[in-house]
């Protein structure tokens, strides 16, 4: 399963099943899961912690270390789940002191080719990143979040879950749950029904999701004032609390 060409650290750890192709190289301190594919000409540099039934496609650049002038060599490392997609070209970095030493991202994800994924960033589940979306250091990814190709994340920005980013978007605020956000820089453009319906939301719940967003997009009330007539109008469900925990732990503020 492993082409002679291939140049493998003595100290890597791969599962059995791996296989891993021409000219790709795997670097010291990194562990492949069952399953695994690394194409030619792939690099996964270590720390780096890859689970079961990943496809790492060539030039990929996996756990080298971050872009930051302030990381001097320090432990850090990155973990990536399982039954990931990482096409041509992405570039995923280690973490950095600063953040906490670790990039990690969650299971079930669509990377596309060219992406790029800084230091710190964290990622959830079934995310859908289309081709060129770059992430700047600390950026966080809620699950079922979708990017649109050539969108650009600013640092320390989170994307609610269940969000979709118009292409060519710059994200320079959080994006809350549920919603579209497209333009340079952000704002958003209305509700994610299609995304919504494609993840089995019922009728009912997109009518809730929909008061939500009138709500707080389209009342004119400030944050903390929309939030209380939220709290006072609609029944606690997850996905209220799911809304109002985001935009209450915001720290760049939401886009509106």
């Amino acid at each position: 399963m492993i082409h002679p060409t291939a140049i493998i650290d003595p100290t890597a750890q791969l599962a059995e099943n791996v296989t891993v192709g021409p000219y790709a190289v795997i670097g010291a301190q990194v562990e492949i899961g069952p399953g695994s594919d690394i194409r030619s000409h792939a690099v996964v540099e270590g720390p780096t912690k890859i689970g079961a039934q990943n496809r790492i496609f060539p030039f990929a650049s996996i756990g080298l270390e971050p872009q930051d002038k302030k990381f001097q060599g320090e432990e850090s490392r990155l973990e990536i789940g399982d039954g990931n997609t990482i096409r041509e070209y992405v570039t995923i970095n280690r973490g950095s002191e600063v953040g906490g030493g670790i990039t990690k991202i969650g299971s079930d994800n669509w990377i596309m080719a060219y992406c790029h994924i800084a230091h710190d960033c964290i990622l959830g589940n079934e995310i859908t990143m289309a081709n060129a979306t770059t992430l700047g250091g600390h950026v966080e990814i809620d699950n079922y979040a979708v990017l649109g190709g050539l969108t650009a994340v600013h640092q320390f920005c989170r994307i609610g879950a269940y969000a979709l980013t118009g292409g060519q978007s710059m994200i320079s605020q959080d994006v809350a749950p549920y919603v579209i956000a497209t333009g340079n820089r952000a704002k958003v453009a209305g509700l994610n029904y299609v995304g919504l319906e494609r993840r089995g939301f019922t009728p009912d719940q997109i009518d809730e999701i929909n008061r939500i967003h009138r709500i707080f997009f389209l009342s004119g009330l400030s944050k903390d004032n929309a939030i209380i007539k939220m709290s006072e109008e609609l029944p606690p469900t997850e996905n209220l609390n799911r809304f109002i925990d985001f935009v209450e732990s915001s720290q760049r503020g939401v886009c509106r």
